[in-house]
């Protein structure tokens, strides 16, 4: 694991690199990469045995729950189905207004009037782009990512939203998305903190290399950069799928949806990777199914879980074949729009949060960023957070301590001494 990881014997501490970028040769790749087929194979026996062990468990737990009012059986069951078929779409939480629309995104604008003048630099926060919704920033009151960054006085809050694709924006392409981070942040007085957020991150460090002097800070959480590092089940799958079959199988699903990647396709994926994750929430909702707080919370996580939207084709096929197939926003010959994407060309402060357990972006994808960047190693800050991949962004820990820790340093950044500052 990263050296975040063990530092201090603290997992969760900040950690900044003592190593220059480019003293050590930058490792492109890893295990679930390079061998695809051994790596799906071990993963497949440890996640079924995980099932079962998740599924006896919280089965368990509900025919506890059940034995001890077996009268109330049936009226418990219809709940509980009722309850899982119960669903409404996902929205933010904070008042914001629309500062920019277009077909498929929409610039949300989260500074109150009251700071609309403060003299901090702006902030951007690009949310995940995989199917489900950009709410997932503002999930609930009290469990919101853009309230921890308000609250470390970084005021002058956007976030983009993804809207999701239909038959009129399915040819939507990569360069469409880095022309409206850079319309939106042009919008927002010309230079921002960027925020990304998975694969928010990724395109948000493809916009810092190609518009450096438009970016003041960097922060990047749970966010692919060597889509090989680590053991990665998606690095494994697409080298494994691609390997004989090249970009046929990813082609053919996109031209199965009308041109778009279908939303409900993306979250059979997730479901597939961890499949105990699954059974054990709807198994503990049957045994929880009369605490009204538990309720809550699954509703409020499957609101936003189970609510999917299609991707643009265009855009998924071009990422899947140059990020996750052929990696090469880490081994220097990308290009976007006919311009080369050197991540050298980054030379601000660069904030990275991985989850220690995350199994869709290993800490290994995201840190291997400081390898590749110019900022000097004393503004590179690594730090892991205990949990996966969505507590990064809706866990309590993460929210209340790790983001605010980072926001602090980013507001640290943006204040003093800035020039162009309102």
């Amino acid at each position: 694991m990263s050296s975040a990881i063990t530092a201090a014997g603290d997992p969760t501490s900040v950690v900044h690199e003592d190593t220059a970028p480019g003293a050590i040769p930058p490792q492109v790749g890893g295990p679930a990469a390079d061998h695809p087929y051994r790596f799906l194979m071990r993963y497949g026996a440890r996640t079924a045995a995980r099932t079962a062990e998740a599924a006896a468990r919280a089965a368990g737990a509900a025919w506890w729950s059940t034995a001890r009012r077996p009268w109330a059986a049936p009226a418990r069951t219809a709940l509980w189905l009722s309850t899982i078929a119960d669903r409404a779409e996902p929205r933010f939480h904070l008042a914001n207004r629309t500062a920019l629309e277009t077909d498929f995104a929409r610039l949300r604008d989260f500074t109150l009037d009251e700071h609309r003048d403060d003299a901090v630099v702006p902030t951007l926060v690009l949310p995940p782009q995989a199917g489900h919704s950009s709410t997932v920033v503002d999930f609930a009151p009290g469990q919101s990512q853009l309230t921890a960054i308000r609250e470390a006085g970084l005021t002058r809050l956007y976030a983009l939203e993804w809207r999701g694709a239909t038959s009129k924006t399915k040819r939507v392409t990569v360069e469409d998305y880095i022309e409206v981070v850079d319309r939106s942040i042009r919008r927002m007085g010309g230079r921002a903190n960027l925020v990304g957020d998975c694969q928010g991150g990724w395109l948000a460090a493809i916009y810092a290399a190609l518009y450096p002097e438009r970016v003041h800070t960097l922060t990047l959480a749970g966010a692919p950069i060597d889509f090989h590092a680590g053991e990665s089940v998606i690095a494994a799958s697409t080298k494994a799928l691609s390997g004989s079959l090249g970009m046929a199988p990813y082609r053919a699903l996109v031209a199965a949806n009308g041109g778009t990647m279908s939303g409900a396709a993306v979250l059979s994926n997730f479901l597939m990777i961890q499949p105990q994750a699954e059974i054990s929430r709807q198994l503990q909702l049957l045994a929880h199914v009369d605490d009204p707080e538990h309720v809550e919370r699954y509703r409020v996580f499957e609101d936003w879980f189970k609510h999917t939207q299609d991707v643009p084709g265009a855009f998924y096929l071009w990422l899947v074949d140059n990020l996750f197939r052929q990696n090469k926003l880490v081994r220097g010959d990308l290009e976007v729009g006919g311009r080369p994407v050197r991540l050298s060309a980054i030379d601000c402060p660069v904030l990275l949060l991985a989850g220690a357990t995350d199994h869709i972006t290993p800490p290994e994808q995201l840190f291997a960023i400081a390898d590749h960047v110019s900022t000097p190693a004393s503004q590179i800050v690594r730090r892991t957070a205990a949990g996966g991949h969505l507590g990064l962004f809706t866990g309590h820990r993460a929210l209340h301590h790790d983001w605010p820790a980072l926001m602090d340093e980013v507001h640290r950044h943006s204040t003093a001494g800035i020039t162009g500052v309102a």
